[in-house]
């Protein structure tokens, strides 16, 4: 390696205390331009921010380097979200400086948890598929696997949430008001990106037809690279987000005209692409946006793929082998036409050589199994907006389904369901059918989510292509979820076997025998409780709400959807409070209940469902009655930070979704990895919690995923079960007759009547009983703390599988083909 790029031989970017207290002083005067006695927490972060990423740099361009010399085969990741969360901590954690920063700090009168409670959660996401993507990327500079994320550099971030008389309002996430000291503008990396016009059919000199897309309007897409570092700071990777420039920033005979806003008109249309994650779709402009979102971060991101291949690489036969792109969810999904429209049109390969190119270079991870989830673009929203690739969608669709017919005789329902054309009603385009004929390889995110997959939503074309579609169980990073945000019991871990763990999970496996262990078990109570506190400490100050760190914390964190089944939640704490009012003489086991999570702007019933949280603890919190053994807290604004507090405070763990609905899940790996047990369905990646932990130490209850499919297309009738229910039946009268809502007490009629005439599509009516019991046979162990304690200290040895490592792993060996580019020790 050159001298000149070891950081070792850069005195002042040593990695002790003293190099960084000199490199903060420095910062501070020289990059920030202030002195030491004006200088606030801010100013200390952005200098603090700054000397940590200087020591980033020689080994990212090393890790760079590495890769070129090797000629390494890369993984190109695209994701709509990467929810990265803060990255001071992060960045010290996987360095290995955290101890010296620390100190450094000190030295200076400053306190490293202050210096970290100044920076925000990067807005670039908003729930368990951005923060998957984050933890793949951190997974993959660990293994030292070559490996890039695309996104979208967005402005402000989805939204703000904040409760206003109990309901969420949307405000702007200013993430990026005071700058981001982690990322390197790329004014020179400029990409077009084309919108709209016609498309001209020529001929060339062969006279085959050839297309042009011309009178368009164009966008430019600007990179921003951000450090990705893995575990021991060896590899350091890059997450490349594009933010939407104008092609002319100002009009200037608009200007001289006296139309100022004409002027500026331009720019602010272009920029908008990258300003808002997930535009409110309720509105034709917002779905526009959102599609135009997607095709803008996709078209850059395989731009700058094939300008990083061509350059050291003529044809593009090599390309499968030396670039595999990630379809993150059906957002990127457009890239398949793409990759098409940019070999054929801009490159002049034939179509069936640009086709198998296409299919072998990308794959496509599946996240749902909804239908509402699976998106699917209006045929003539792609022809306004991306003429060309329509015709390219009509092309591939065309071939395809003449293959299909051509192999065996299929009748006429099957080529239906295959097309990517969903000829009902308004003809739309199906992205994830787009994104899995144009993939070589297709993978569920848990074994029964990949089953189901072949089952239903891809029934069909699984049999066209009986081998594409494989499972790859998600995983999390243990750098983020344990290590870093819950250091009382990762330092107690780490006291008994060692630090390997942070690096290869399986080795908790050895803290098994520790669940016999009193002593052991007294410190792993002791660091849950200090984690407790933290938390009491947040809502007190958050809430006003006086939270018991005695009382078993019950959490439910996640977006907030109907099919997540927060409403089950909530019955089941209206049916506790009851029966704590009319029985106060019984040993109740105290219960906190922890709700955080955003609903979509448009989604009406989700955000009904939040201002029934807030209602029913306006109520229960304030009842003398209860005598404080059950509060109700709904924490606002639910991102990584606030995750990493909620997670190790946590007892139990609700992961309580419609069986046969929820893709995987990686919040029950979270909080399994932090020693709270599971109360849940079997479903998504519960089934194969439930099986590394044992059935004796998870709380699994209600419908499995063939039962509630049956229930569904049965003659089910919630108003029987309802009826047959005393204590769910007087819960639902209490919301729907106003207890709750004295102001406005039909508020919740939307609610009532989904579970009742509606036919209770997630079930909420036939899981309450078996939920209801599987709650009281929680309390009843959480009274025996040396048995609570045992199974909760099995769950935490028990998660070494669910490592994002292991995931990595696999799509590296049986999808990507890649292999680790190491640097020299």
């Amino acid at each position: 390696m050159d001298a000149r790029y070891n950081p070792r031989n850069l005195e002042h970017r040593g990695l002790d205390t003293e190099a960084f207290k000199r490199s903060f002083l420095e910062g501070l005067v020289y990059t920030v331009g202030k002195d030491s006695r004006s200088a606030t927490r801010r100013d200390w972060f952005t200098t603090s921010a700054f000397a940590v990423r200087d020591r980033l740099v020689d080994r990212w361009m090393e890790t760079t380097r590495n890769y070129y010399q090797a000629d390494a085969k890369r993984v190109y990741y695209l994701s709509l979200e990467f929810l990265i969360g803060r990255l001071m901590t992060n960045s010290l954690a996987n360095l290995g400086v955290m101890q010296a920063v620390g100190e450094a700090l000190d030295g200076l009168g400053m306190r490293l948890d202050d210096i970290v409670d100044v920076e925000p959660d990067a807005a670039l996401g908003n729930g368990g598929l951005g923060r998957l993507a984050a933890c793949f990327l951190d997974s993959m500079a660990t293994l030292g696997l070559p490996g890039y994320g695309y996104g979208i550099r967005y402005e402000f971030g989805l939204f703000e949430q904040r409760f206003e008389h109990g309901w969420q309002v949307e405000h702007p996430e200013h993430w990026l008001q005071f700058g981001n000291p982690w990322e390197f503008p790329r004014p020179e990396v400029l990409y077009p990106v084309q919108f709209y016009g016609r498309v001209e059919e020529t001929r060339d000199s062969m006279g085959e037809r050839a297309y042009k897309w011309v009178d368009t309007e164009r966008v430019l897409a600007m990179a921003f690279d951000t450090p990705v570092v893995g575990y021991g700071g060896r590899t350091i990777n890059t997450l490349r987000l594009w933010s939407a420039r104008a092609t002319s920033d100002f009009h200037f005979g608009h200007f001289n005209d006296g139309d100022y806003m004409k002027a500026v008109e331009q720019k602010i249309l272009s920029e908008n692409l990258s300003r808002v994650l997930y535009p409110n779709d309720a509105t034709d402009a917002g779905r526009e946006l959102r599609f135009k979102q997607e095709y803008f971060f996709t078209s850059a991101s395989l731009q700058d793929i094939l300008r990083r291949y061509t350059q050291h690489h003529s044809g593009f036969d090599e390309l499968p082998g030396k670039a595999a792109i990630q379809i993150n969810d059906t957002h990127p999904a457009i890239g398949i036409a793409e990759l098409m429209r940019l070999l054929v049109d801009k490159h002049a390969l034939n179509w069936d050589h640009a086709w198998d190119i296409t299919q072998r270079t990308f794959s496509y991870t599946n996240h749902t199994l909804l239908p509402e989830a699976l998106e699917a673009w209006p045929v003539r929203l792609i022809e306004r907006v991306l003429p060309r690739h329509m015709q390219i969608i009509y092309e591939i669709n065309g071939r395809f389904l003449q293959k299909v017919q051509a192999r065996k005789s299929v009748d006429s329902g099957t080529l239906a369901r295959v097309s990517l054309i969903d000829e009902n009603g308004d003809r739309r385009v199906r992205m994830g059918n787009l994104a899995f004929i144009g993939s070589h390889k297709v993978n569920g995110v848990a074994g029964l989510h990949t089953e189901l997959m072949k089952q239903t939503v891809f029934a069909d074309l699984h049999r066209e292509f009986p081998d594409r579609i494989n499972n790859k169980t998600n995983g999390i990073t243990p750098r983020r979820w344990l290590h870093q945000s819950n250091r009382p019991l990762s330092d107690l871990i780490t006291s008994r076997i060692g630090s390997g763990w942070i690096r290869n999970l399986e080795e908790l496996e050895a803290l098994k025998p520790r669940a016999e262990d009193e002593v052991f078990r007294e410190e792993f109570r002791r660091a849950k409780r200090q984690n407790k506190k933290r938390l009491a400490a947040l809502i007190g100050r958050e809430l006003n709400v006086e939270v018991s760190v005695d009382s078993m914390f019950d959490v439910q964190v996640k977006r907030i959807h109907e099919y997540k089944r927060q409403l089950l939640n909530v019955l089941q704490t209206i049916a506790l409070y009851n029966d704590m009012r009319d029985s106060q003489t019984v040993n109740w086991v105290p219960v906190t209940k922890i709700f955080a999570g955003k609903a979509a702007p448009s989604y009406h019933m989700a955000k009904l469902v939040l201002k029934l949280i807030n209602d029913v603890a306006k109520v229960v919190n304030q009842d003398p009655a209860v005598r404080g053994l059950l509060k109700i807290a709904l924490l606002p604004n639910y991102n990584v930070t606030l995750a990493e507090v909620i997670m190790p405070a946590a007892d139990l763990s609700e992961q309580i979704s419609t069986a046969g609905m929820e893709a995987s899940g990686t919040g029950n790996m979270k909080l399994a990895l932090n020693g709270a047990l599971t109360i849940g369905t079997l479903d998504g990646a519960n089934v194969e919690i439930r099986e590394a932990v044992g059935p004796e130490n998870i709380f699994i209850f209600g419908l499995n995923a063939e039962e509630a499919g049956s229930l569904r297309h049965g003659n089910y009738n919630p108003r029987d079960v309802i009826a047959a229910n005393p204590p769910l039946k007087r819960a639902l009268d209490m919301i729907a007759s106003g207890v709750f809502s004295p102001d406005d007490p039909h508020r919740y009629r939307p609610l009532i009547q989904s579970l009742t005439d509606g036919g209770d599509p997630f079930l909420v009516t036939a899981d309450f009983q078996a939920y209801r019991e599987a709650h009281e046979a929680a309390t009843d162990l959480y009274r025996n703390p040396d048995q609570w304690t045992r199974k909760a200290v099995i769950n935490t040895a028990s998660m070494g599988w669910f490592s994002s490592d292991r995931t990595i792993g696999e799509y590296a060996r049986d999808i990507w083909n890649v292999i680790p580019v190491l640097p020299e020790e």
